[in-house]
C-alpha cells in the first residue's frame, strides 16, 4: 500500500496532480501486477493537509511511535554529514581475486609454499602484482607505493612492501612450472578447453641497456642462464639485448605454458625442448605455427626433427613452386567460411613431396582489385605527363621505375621509357586475396590447416596484449635472470585470468575492465566511524559478475569504530 501520485495536463498547458491511496494487486487473467485505488484524496492543490496529517498520526499511534514531539511527522529529516576520505578501485580487484581462486592459481601457489615450508605472505604479494597487471600495470615499486596504497581496495595486501614483492618473484621463479601445470589442468576442466591441438610461437622483448649478460646465476639450487642477449629482434631492435618469450596456447587462446629463453636463441632451436616439455604434460599434438619469415629449407628440416608438425606461411612472390604450380593449379575452392575458401595442392612425390594449402579471401581479393585499379589509373596519368615531356630519359621516369607503388607494373621499351606491362598486371592479379601455407601433417584436412594458421593469430594477439596493450610485459625493471623469468610468468598468469574472463563473458577484457571500473569502494567518516562502502552496481557490471560466477558483494566492506571507543573496550 502506498501514496499514489498521478498527473493530468490541461489544454492551457497547466499540470494538475492528484493523490490517492493505492495498493498493488496481481491480475490473474492479464498475468501482471496492477494498481488498485483504495481512496482518492483529490487534487493536490485542494488537498486538506490537516486531514492527511491526522491520518499519519493515527498510523504512527498504531505503530507505537511518539506523537507528542510536536514536530511535523511529514517532514523529511536531512541526512547527517559525511566526510569522504578516498575512493578505491573495487570491481577489478574483486574479479581478479575470484579468477585467482577459480582458476586454481591461489591454491597452486599455496601448495608450493607449503611444500617449501614458507610462511611469508608470498601468495598475497603475487596476487597483488597479477591484479596490478590487470588494472594499472606498473613497476613493483609503483604497485606497492601507489597502486596498493592509494588506488585499489585490497585490504589483505595493504601492508605488502616492495621487498616482499621481489621475494615473491624469487619464489615464483623456482615454482613457476609446477604452478603453470596445476593452473592449466584446472582451467582445461573448468573451461572445457580443446587441448587436442596446441599452437606455439615466440616473440622478443628488448631492454634499454647497452651490454648483454654474460654470466650464469644460481638460485635455490637452480642454474639460470644469462637471458639478456643480442639476437634477431621481432621488434626491429637488433642492436639491443633482448629475451625470447615462447608461449603455447589452445584454440581458444588460453595460455598453456610459457618459456623465457636467451635473446640469441633461434626459433627452430626451441622446438625440441617445447615438444618434450608438453609431452611431459600428456598433451596431444603440438603444432608450430609460424609466419613467412620462418620459411627456409633448413628451418623446415629442423622443425620436422624437433617438433614434428608445423604450419608455416609461404612467401608466395619469392617461391617458384607457388608461382608456377600452386597458383596455376586448376581445381575448385572449398568454402570454409564467408571470408575463407581453400584448395589443396601437392607438389612433388616421395621425400620431395610438399603439401600446400591455397587460401582465398574473396572480400580481400575484391578490395585489392579496387586498390590496384586506383593505382593503375594514377600511373596512367603519370605516364601521360611523362610522354608530354621532350627529354628522352627524364628523372621522373627513373622515379616511376624505382617506385614500390608503381614499379611492379612497369617495363621499359628500347628507348628506356616506361610503359604499362599487361603481363605484370595479370601476374599481380593472381595474388589477390590469397595466401599459401605449407604443412607436413597429413592428418589435418585442408580446412583445418587454414583455420590452424589463422588460429595462430591468437598467439599474436596474446603477445600484443602482453607487450603493447593491457599487461605491459615491458619495460622490465629487472636484471637478474630469475626475476626476468618470474616477471614474464606473472604476466602469463594475468593473461590466463584475462582470457578466462573473456571466454565466460563473451567480451574483450578492455570492455570488461571499463564496466568494472565504475564499481568503487568509498571510504568516509560517519559519526566518528571510518566506513568503507561499495558504490551501486550498474546493470552491466551485475551481468559481468553473474557470468563470472561472482556473488554480489556486501554493501559495507569495513567499519572501524572511533579510536576512543576501541581503547575503552
Amino acid at each position: 500500500m502506498y501514496l499514489r501520485m498521478t498527473q493530468r495536463r490541461n489544454r492551457d498547458g497547466s499540470v494538475v496532480t492528484y493523490y490517492a491511496l493505492a495498493e498493488a494487486v496481481w491480475n490473474t487473467e492479464a498475468k501482471r501486477r496492477e494498481a488498485r485505488v483504495i481512496h482518492s484524496f483529490g487534487r493536490a492543490d485542494q488537498l486538506d493537509r490537516a486531514a492527511l496529517e491526522r491520518l499519519v498520526r493515527s498510523i504512527n499511534r498504531v505503530l507505537g511511535e511518539d506523537t507528542q514531539t510536536g514536530r511535523d511527522p511529514t517532514a523529511v529529516t536531512a541526512p547527517p554529514d559525511i566526510e569522504i576520505d578516498a575512493a578505491f578501485e573495487f570491481g577489478i580487484p574483486l574479479t581478479a581475486r575470484h579468477l585467482w581462486e577459480d582458476l586454481g592459481i591461489g591454491p597452486a601457489v599455496r601448495d608450493c609454499l607449503s611444500k617449501a615450508d614458507l610462511t611469508a605472505p608470498h601468495e598475497v604479494a603475487l596476487f597483488a602484482m597479477a591484479a596490478n597487471r590487470l588494472d594499472d600495470p606498473g613497476s613493483k615499486r609503483a604497485c606497492a607505493e601507489r597502486w596498493l596504497a592509494d588506488t585499489a581496495w585490497l585490504p589483505e595486501a595493504t601492508d605488502v612492501t616492495v621487498d616482499q614483492l621481489y621475494r615473491a618473484l624469487d619464489v615464483l621463479a623456482v615454482w613457476a612450472e609446477e604452478i603453470e601445470r596445476a593452473v592449466f589442468l584446472r582451467a582445461a576442466d573448468l573451461l572445457r578447453l580443446d587441448v587436442d591441438l596446441i599452437f606455439y610461437d615466440t616473440t622478443t622483448a628488448y631492454f634499454e641497456i647497452d651490454e648483454a649478460d654474460e654470466t650464469e646465476q644460481v638460485w635455490a639450487g637452480r642454474l639460470f642462464a644469462p637471458l639478456r642477449r643480442r639476437g634477431h629482434s621481432k621488434e626491429g631492435r637488433d642492436n639491443q639485448p633482448q629475451v625470447i618469450i615462447a608461449m603455447a596456447v589452445t584454440r581458444d587462446g588460453m595460455p598453456v605454458r610459457s618459456w623465457v629463453l636467451p635473446g640469441d636463441t633461434a626459433d627452430v632451436a626451441t622446438v625440441a625442448r617445447i615438444k618434450e616439455d608438453l609431452r611431459a604434460w600428456n598433451l596431444g599434438r603440438c603444432l608450430f605455427v609460424g609466419d613467412a619469415g620462418m620459411y627456409s629449407a633448413d628451418n623446415l628440416m629442423a622443425l620436422s626433427k624437433g617438433l614434428g608438425r608445423y604450419i608455416l606461411a609461404v612467401p608466395m612472390r619469392r617461391l617458384r613452386d607457388v608461382d608456377e604450380a600452386v597458383l596455376t593449379r586448376p581445381g575448385r575452392y572449398r568454402k570454409v567460411a564467408d571470408n575463407l575458401q581453400v584448395k589443396e595442392v601437392v607438389v612433388g612425390d616421395g621425400e620431395r613431396r610438399k603439401r600446400y594449402v591455397l587460401c582465398l579471401n574473396p572480400e580481400e581479393a575484391e578490395r585489392q582489385r579496387r586498390h590496384r585499379d586506383e593505382v593503375l589509373a594514377s600511373l596512367r596519368a603519370e605516364l601521360a605527363l611523362l610522354a608530354a615531356r621532350d627529354a628522352d630519359h627524364p628523372k621522373a621516369a627513373c622515379s616511376l621505375l624505382a617506385s614500390r607503388r608503381y614499379g611492379r607494373y612497369l617495363s621499359t621499351d628500347a628507348a628506356g621509357r616506361p610503359y604499362l606491362d599487361a603481363d605484370k598486371i595479370r601476374h599481380a592479379a593472381r595474388f589477390d586475396g590469397k595466401f599459401v601455407v605449407i604443412t607436413n601433417d597429413d592428418t589435418l584436412s585442408a580446412e583445418d590447416v587454414a583455420l590452424g594458421y589463422k588460429g595462430g593469430a591468437i598467439i599474436e594477439a596474446c603477445f600484443r596484449r602482453m607487450k603493447q596493450t593491457g599487461l605491459e610485459v615491458r619495460p622490465m625493471f629487472h636484471w637478474r635472470p630469475r626475476r626476468i623469468e618470474a616477471h614474464v610468468r606473472l604476466c602469463v598468469l594475468a593473461l590466463q585470468m584475462q582470457r578466462a574472463a573473456e571466454l565466460r563473458c563473451g567480451l574483450p577484457w578492455a570492455c570488461i575492465a571499463h564496466i568494472l571500473a565504475s564499481l568503487k569502494a568509498v571510504r568516509f567518516q560517519f559519526e566518528g566511524r571510518t566506513i568503507v562502502q561499495r558504490t551501486k552496481i550498474s546493470p552491466e557490471a551485475a551481468e559481468i559478475l553473474k557470468n563470472l560466477g561472482i556473488s554480489t558483494p556486501k554493501k559495507l566492506l569495513s567499519v572501524a569504530e572511533p579510536r576512543h571507543t576501541q581503547v575503552a573496550a
